[in-house]
């Protein structure tokens, strides 16, 4: 019996209802979205291990939205079956491809693989104990308000620290501004809907000045992105 949490993303209520089924049967938590838009709703409230993504959906397509799934392994479900179709999106960040119609045997074997995989071989995205947020090769201790990135060390303002340590507690999926807010309000309540872009802006300057890169990503329509 496994607890992982998997998010389908299929418009199809007949194709999603027997995915479903068979990971319920297999022991898998799952959730449903469908319509791109609908997933990015969810994503901002919970972070599932796996998605299942159709191409073909209502608002936001698959393609639009794949490249905001970075860290969570993403199982592409289509149609399409040339090959450059699922070069292209292997590239924007699947970790695999299966064909419309598949044998649901073979979605659940190849799932069972790359959740494996995850399990063994996380990424840098790590948290040191309650007060060290650990990013790629950034580091951010929520206690001192300073983040370091190799040998460079900055101090952040509270409020600075709670967006970035939000932002990296989600590295590489967009967070909308609201979420945002919600999530650090009661410990920041200085910070509000139109400040919070300086507040970013700011903290984007201060990470930028470690390294020469540009950390966070401002997603049109929706929030912040940290890769």
């Amino acid at each position: 019996m496994n607890d992982n949490l998997i998010l389908i993303v299929e418009d199809d209520i007949n194709i999603g209802n027997m995915i479903q089924e068979a990971l319920e049967i297999e022991g898998y938590r799952v959730t449903r979205a469908y319509s791109g838009t609908e997933a990015l709703m969810i994503l901002e409230r919970t972070k599932p291990d796996m998605v299942l993504l159709d191409l073909m959906l209502p608002g936001l397509s698959g393609n639009e939205i794949i490249t905001g799934l970075g860290g969570i392994p993403t199982i592409v479900m289509s149609a399409k079956s040339d090959l450059d179709s699922k070069i292209e999106l292997l590239k924007k960040g699947a970790c695999d491809y299966v064909t419309k119609p598949f044998a649901i045997s073979e979605l659940l074997a190849r799932i069972e693989a790359h959740l494996r995989l995850a399990s063994t071989g996380k990424s840098d995205e790590e948290t040191e104990g309650d007060d060290v947020i650990k990013a790629g090769n950034v580091k951010l201790d929520t206690s001192l308000l300073q983040v370091t990135i190799g040998d460079q060390v900055t101090n952040l303002t509270r409020t600075e620290a709670a967006i970035l340590g939000i932002l990296m507690r989600n590295a590489g999926r967009p967070l909308g501004r609201n979420t945002i807010l919600d999530r650090i309000s009661e410990d920041t309540p200085d910070c509000t809907e139109r400040s919070l872009k300086q507040h970013v802006s700011n903290v984007r300057k201060k990470l930028q000045q470690l390294d020469d890169v540009d950390h966070i990503e401002a997603i049109y329509g929706i929030g912040f992105q940290f890769n």
